[in-house]
């Protein structure tokens, strides 16, 4: 009895490693079943047209370096919105100065600005105005006046642009078209479509 239990001990000797590797194989993999996965970092959401704040009867004024002002918006309401530092306004009044300090006023029903006012797009109603003025030369500058549904103002370059009807004001000049693209400082104006003008003949002395 003894020599049989020892044949069937030693037998089972020869194959213990085996089983028990297999006990460890089985016992590794359940553990690596029952961890829970890393957590993946998550990415960042692409920034949202959504407005971070608002303002209501409003004046916001920018200055220069030296402490000069550069511009001021007023409006009704606004909305910020940071993924395009932009501001939308409802009843948008905009005063602005170039660097020869000369004043440019925007207003509209509606306007969209950059950050710092520098490029306007009034909408409904829109009116800017550049009051006359006398350059470093001494020359006078007649008062300009643009009306139309839509003007995009580049302020600091003193540019108007419109793919919509526009009239166009040059001291007793007057001028519409179906569009306009109009640089004050290259002092160049083109109209497109159906363009009209009204020139007013300079008295002699």
């Amino acid at each position: 009895m003894n020599k049989i239990l020892q044949v069937v001990w030693e037998r089972l000797s020869l194959y213990l490693p085996v089983i028990l590797m297999g006990i460890l194989a089985l016992g590794t993999y359940w553990l690596v079943r029952s961890t829970p996965l890393p957590m993946t970092p998550e990415q960042e959401a692409p920034p949202r047209h959504e407005p971070d704040y608002f303002m209501r009867n409003f004046s916001v004024k920018t200055f220069d370096g030296e402490g000069r002002l550069k511009s001021e918006v007023l409006g009704v309401n606004a909305r910020h919105y940071p993924d395009t530092d932009s501001l939308e306004i409802e009843s948008v009044s905009i005063h602005s100065f170039n660097e020869e300090g000369r004043l440019t006023t925007a207003t509209a029903g509606r306007g969209v600005t950059n950050g710092d006012a520098s490029e306007v797009q009034l909408i409904g109603k829109a009116h800017v105005v550049r009051e006359q003025v006398v350059d470093k030369t001494g020359q006078s500058l007649p008062r300009l006046e643009y009306r139309g549904e839509f003007l995009h103002a580049f302020m600091k370059t003193e540019q108007i642009k419109s793919h919509l009807p526009v009239v166009l004001v040059h001291g007793l000049d007057q001028f519409t078209a179906d569009s306009m693209d109009y640089d004050n400082l290259e002092r160049v104006m083109q109209l497109k479509g159906r363009v009209k003008g009204v020139l007013v003949p300079t008295s002699s002395k």
